[in-house]
């Protein structure tokens, strides 16, 4: 029997024609979706004109990513697999699901596969290539992270490790993720052949996009790495915010979030082994940069 895919789909509320032309790309593919899930992220769904093959889930405040995520996921826990789109990105193929089943029949041990992220010229951003040598985006392979916008989690994986982590609301979720699940074993596989079209935009259109950035690299040390780590990780980003910022109002949003990072709590302590870090080096991308 194939394996079940279900897709979650967050949003505002306020992309109606994107969601619409998403839906249609999801509902066109060759292999059928077994659930499509919506979630309202502190917005009314009513006026979106959504179709009956898609479960509305409204939720009364903005939970953030992870949060809605997770609301998706509470209605997902019975499929093979899941698929989490941007509400303003298009399948452009419609052979994305049969590919994506025929990967994880493929290797049991295949946890996380990401897809290509490109705008409507077919341009990636170099951002959106989860590797350091980002020169190539059409070249696929394990890798140590994924993209947000569009990526497939295991079922039996998210088992295994839990669901999202709800204290991020926004920024690295993604990266919490990656590495519980090389912690405990699984693959995480770029496949470029996979393509999300999105718009092209930056991170910093989000006001709190400093603040959370900052802060959740502080929740990624106290969660995930190995004491000695800890310090390296964080001076290594700490400088590299210092040479790419040159906004003042930037850097005091970022410090501001690097101190809220060790003042509020970031859920439970489990530091990665220490063959996890070196899986991670030996994918080229160890887990100080």
């Amino acid at each position: 029997m194939s394996l079940t895919l279900g897709v979650a789909i967050l949003t505002m509320g306020d992309r109606p024609r994107e969601l619409t032309a998403l839906l249609a790309s999801v509902r066109a593919q060759t292999v059928p979706a077994a659930r499509v899930v919506v979630v309202g992220s502190g917005c009314s769904l009513a006026g979106l004109g959504l179709p009956s093959w898609v479960t509305a889930v409204e939720l009364p405040e903005n939970l953030g990513v992870t949060g809605g995520r997770n609301a998706a996921l509470a209605h997902l826990r019975d499929m093979d697999l899941v698929l989490d789109l941007d509400d303003d990105g298009l399948l452009v193929s419609d052979t994305d699901f049969a590919r994506i089943v025929r990967l994880y029949e493929a290797d049991p041990a295949l946890g996380i596969v990401g897809f290509r992220i490109a705008d409507e010229t077919g341009f990636t951003q170099r951002r959106h290539v989860p590797r350091l040598r980002a020169g190539d985006p059409l070249r696929g392979g394990r890798v140590t992270t994924f993209l947000g916008g569009a990526h497939v989690l295991s079922g039996r994986m998210l088992a295994q490790v839990g669901g999202w982590p709800d204290a991020f609301f926004f920024s690295h979720e993604e990266t919490d993720m990656a590495w519980r699940a090389l912690d405990a074993g699984w693959k995480i596989v770029y496949a470029p052949d996979l393509l999300l079209q999105h718009p092209r935009t930056s991170p910093a259109r989000h006001a709190f996009f400093h603040r959370t950035t900052a802060r959740n690299r502080v929740y990624l040390a106290r969660r995930h790495l190995p004491a000695v780590l800890v310090p390296l990780y964080l001076g290594v980003w700490t400088a590299l915010t210092l040479l790419r910022t040159r906004d003042a109002a930037g850097l005091r949003a970022w410090f501001g979030g690097f101190a809220e990072g060790w003042r509020t709590p970031c859920g439970t302590r489990r530091p990665m082994r220490w063959s996890t870090v070196w899986t991670m080096t030996r994918l080229g991308r160890p887990p100080v940069l």
